[in-house]
């Protein structure tokens, strides 16, 4: 059965609406906690982790507020792929710290941020405004 735009299109939102609350909340925790209580939680360096929480409040925002806005529709794909780079260090990271098993939890995020990027770029891309096509 061939998946039809709209169906894409929906998909996608759902996708992007599941990932930005994910990211808003581990982002949001990592950038509420004290840098002495962050340390005790990873053995990465804690300034680093408030960095990623930066990183994922802001590829959080990058899902949502292009498309809703309709202002630079084409950042939505960029900030997917930049969250499957933060993803693909996170899956390393906790293989190798906890094993392969706990792994499998930012693996599938990393996947589904990946299928963002994709479907915003190839598949079912942002409709912007008249000016859509000057996006980037």
């Amino acid at each position: 059965m061939a998946l039809t735009t709209k169906t894409a299109r929906t998909s996608l939102w759902i996708i992007q609406g599941l990932l930005a609350a994910v990211f808003l909340f581990a982002g949001g925790f990592k950038l509420a906690m004290p840098l002495a209580e962050l340390a005790k939680v990873s053995p990465l360096p804690a300034l680093f982790l408030k960095f990623i929480g930066v990183c994922e409040v802001a590829g959080a925002l990058g899902l949502i507020l292009p498309g809703i806005l309709r202002i630079r529709p084409g950042l939505t794909p960029l900030a997917a792929a930049g969250l499957v780079i933060i993803m693909v260090g996170a899956t390393i990271a906790t293989a190798v710290t906890q094993g392969v098993a706990p792994a499998t939890l930012p693996l599938v995020v990393g996947i589904l941020a990946s299928t963002v990027a994709y479907g915003r770029w190839r598949v079912a891309p942002l409709r912007g405004g008249a000016r859509a096509h000057l996006a980037l």
